[in-house]
């Protein structure tokens, strides 16, 4: 994984954003809508979201260029095969896309950084589909 980067060389987008605080504040926000999410929080087989809101959170520092604690901790992050186990439907991508926006509506990002979070987390979110079965 390689974040892309500023027009300073040493800066990377997650410096840009503000760090891992930026990040937390848009997962935290995104966690809050899949809690009570009718078609979300049945993908979540933890009681507790604090586990999948962490690795969340360090996934999205360690892409964007951040410390790599997700790979030292959990290796290569294989999301295809992580998600496997789940029905991602689309329907399921949508809800998905919903909350995370509501996150980033709350990040306080310029609109440029917006865009570019935005279409990298809509490309994520449709590569994890994996299942067209509604029901």
């Amino acid at each position: 994984m390689s974040a892309p980067t500023s027009e300073r060389d040493d800066e990377t987008f997650y410096d840009q954003i503000g760090g891992y605080p930026t990040i937390a504040k848009i997962v935290d926000r995104f966690y809050e809508g899949v809690a009570t999410d009718e078609v979300l929080r049945p993908l979540y087989p933890e009681e507790d979201l604090a586990p999948a809101a962490e690795r969340f959170t360090l996934f999205l520092v360690q892409y964007w260029g951040g410390p790599t604690t997700y790979s030292d901790r959990r290796g290569h992050p294989r999301l295809r095969m992580r998600h496997a186990p789940f029905k991602v439907t689309p329907k399921a991508r949508d809800h998905w896309l919903l909350h995370f926006r509501a996150g980033l509506d709350e990040a306080g990002l310029t609109p440029e950084q917006d865009t570019q979070f935005w279409d990298y987390i809509t490309h994520a979110a449709q590569f994890m589909v994996n299942s067209f079965d509604e029901d």
